[in-house]
């Protein structure tokens, strides 16, 4: 059987989610310095995510989770994923308290990273989640693997997957993603009919 594990930002959604919370509380220029460092390779991509989680954790999460459930979803790729909901696989960094509402209109299961809650706020990351451990995991237990993704941190899942999709609904992918994909797509209904053609 095969298993396609989607990236969440950009890829299943029609915009990347941390700008939408950063613009929306009026803390962009903090976020967007330190995405650009991370992007630019000068900041490690888990340094980065710790430390957007300080920020961010900061927020109330029931208004960031209302105000996530909002985004759009990619019609043509959310329709494939509700009709193989038992193959398909969300992996997203973002945390699922975060996330949630917004995964659950997704409709398919949704790996995240997780924290520890207190007052309506993130008080600590408690897990990572690492996508390529997902992709691995998978493997192990006799799956053929999809990864469809567009950034810098699914660059190891994409390299362990059987096959990689790189996805450039939202915007040009990572040049690591780029550099290991096996597909490259620039619509939805590419994508798809990728997808179609690998079940």
């Amino acid at each position: 059987m095969t298993k396609f594990i989607f990236d969440l930002d950009g890829t299943v959604t029609k915009q990347e989610t941390l700008p939408i919370i950063s613009k929306y509380f009026g803390i962009e220029a903090e976020i967007d310095k330190l995405t650009e460092e991370t992007v630019k390779g000068n900041i490690p991509f888990i340094e980065s995510f710790i430390r957007r989680v300080y920020i961010l954790g900061q927020l109330p999460i029931d208004k960031v989770s209302d105000l996530l459930e909002t985004v759009d979803i990619y019609q043509k790729v959310g329709s494939f994923i509700l009709q193989h909901k038992e193959n398909c696989i969300i992996a997203t960094g973002n945390l699922e308290c975060w996330v949630d509402k917004l995964a659950k209109k997704v409709g398919c299961c949704c790996y995240c990273s997780d924290g520890i809650i207190e007052d309506n706020k993130v008080v600590k990351l408690t897990r990572i989640l690492r996508k390529e451990n997902l992709v691995e995991r998978f493997k192990s237990e006799g799956e053929k693997v999809v990864f469809i993704g567009d950034g810098n941190n699914d660059v190891e899942a994409m390299r362990l997957a059987d096959i990689s999709i790189a996805s450039g609904l939202t915007h040009m992918p990572a040049k690591g993603v780029l550099s290991i994909a096996d597909y490259l797509v620039f619509s939805e209904e590419a994508l798809c009919r990728q997808l179609n053609q690998l079940l």
